[in-house]
């Protein structure tokens, strides 16, 4: 059964601009957002009262009443649950302790982000990024550029061609003008969208590159420019959002590459060991 907040996912790109704004502000603060007042709602997402009775039926809602009733036996259902809070992952500790409470934050996000993401997009998505015909260039942000590091560090291994842009440097314009049509744009993004991430997005869009985006549930402007958008939930107990969903579909984007040409991936892996021995790098105990 879908819920409220599956409901406003599905419907995002079929939502005005007020409306889109007006489901943000709701997700933003699920579910506590939509137990007060339509009016409350209203003012809180800086809309008008119409515009959430017009969203609130979009979701399939006759009105703001069956909204909220649905709402509430969310949450009913939720905490009628003895077995499931009964077991914990880090036994030593509580329940109620930060590590469980963090941990079934996440499983809870990776369940929900899996459950929502198409094979057959990640797949094609997969392709691209692997494709050595095709230059990649990868995108991290703020936060999310050691991301962008680890997916570069393993494509590095994988296969030639590729590119790590940081666009929070003054420099990235530069990157472009090697940038051709077909080539490949792997970008991350989450909130707070950052505005260098959307120009470049825009101009690689422009000069016919093919984008692959690792945003959030909220979904980064970018997601309009790409040909393949993945949206991660991330949202966990604590100041800062959770990048552990990101990093599962990353990790898998990597495990997915190497095997499109295992003998190619192998036979690079095994000439960089053989640099890693010349150099002696690593220690090697035998």
């Amino acid at each position: 059964m879908l819920t409220i907040s599956d409901r406003i996912q599905h419907k995002l790109d079929d939502l005005t601009r007020a409306e889109r704004q007006l489901a943000l502000s709701i997700l933003e603060n699920y579910p506590a957002s939509g137990l007060g007042p339509l009016t409350a709602l209203a003012k809180d997402a800086d809309v008008s009262v119409p515009t959430v009775a017009r969203m609130v039926q979009k979701l399939g809602y006759k009105g703001y009443p069956e909204f909220q009733a649905e709402l509430r036996e969310e949450l009913r259902a939720k905490a009628q649950g003895p077995i499931s809070k009964h077991d914990t992952w880090a036994e030593a500790a509580p329940s109620e302790h930060m590590l469980n409470r963090f941990t079934d934050a996440v499983i809870g996000n990776i369940r929900n982000t899996l459950a929502r993401i198409d094979a057959h997009s990640f797949d094609a998505a997969s392709a691209l990024a692997g494709d050595p015909d095709r230059h990649l260039y990868i995108v991290g942000g703020r936060i999310t550029h050691t991301l962008a590091e680890y997916l570069f560090l393993h494509m590095q291994t994988i296969r030639p061609n590729l590119t790590h842009v940081q666009s929070t440097s003054n420099s990235w314009p530069h990157y472009l003008l090697n940038a051709r049509k077909g080539d490949v744009f792997i970008i991350f993004d989450v909130r707070r969208y950052e505005n260098n991430t959307l120009k470049l997005a825009e101009m690689a869009h422009a000069r016919g590159a093919e984008i692959i985006l690792f945003t959030d549930q909220w979904r980064s402007p970018v997601h309009s420019l790409a040909t393949h958008s993945f949206s991660s939930r991330i949202v966990v107990p604590s100041a800062w959002d959770s990048a552990a969903t990101t990093m599962l579909l990353v990790e898998t984007m990597i495990a997915s590459v190497q095997n499109l040409d295992w003998d190619q991936t192998k036979a690079r892996m095994e000439e960089l060991e053989e640099m890693f021995d010349r150099t002696r790098l690593f220690r090697k105990f035998t």
